[in-house]
């Protein structure tokens, strides 16, 4: 039997690590314009953020990609900002205590390539159509 007690849920900073490793083993293709894109982590979404989209469950939102995908951007653009994926740590840790069928690596890693892959510009349809993460 598994001692629980004195151990405490990933922090912040151990989900970033995962999605750090995550970066480190894509595909070349994929890896150099995935090291322009800065990875942070928060507890949950800003509220206003979860206002502006519509979703009143801060738990409904794992990651988000903050940027302009690779597909809309130009050289004449004058970027205000870097791109950015957010991972949202506490809705990350309950998805990943509800489904009990992947590891924490696994849910961290499968959240950070679907927002990588709306910065090489797919659609949530199109991401859906290959990932079938929730069968």
């Amino acid at each position: 039997m598994n001692d629980w007690l004195g151990r405490a849920a990933p922090d912040l900073d151990a989900i970033e690590n995962l999605a750090r490793a995550t970066l480190a083993d894509l595909p070349a293709p994929f890896a150099e314009p995935a090291r322009s894109v800065l990875i942070r982590t928060a507890d949950f979404a800003p509220e206003e953020l979860l206002d502006d989209m519509g979703i009143e469950d801060p738990f409904e939102l794992t990651g988000l990609y903050d940027g302009v995908p690779m597909t809309e951007k130009s050289v004449m653009d004058m970027m205000d900002r870097p791109d950015t994926i957010w991972l949202f740590r506490r809705p990350i840790l309950d998805e990943w205590s509800e489904r009990g069928d992947v590891t924490l690596g696994q849910l961290v890693a499968h959240v950070l390539i679907h927002e990588l892959a709306h910065h090489f510009g797919w659609t949530d349809a199109q991401i859906a159509e290959i990932d079938r993460w929730w069968e």
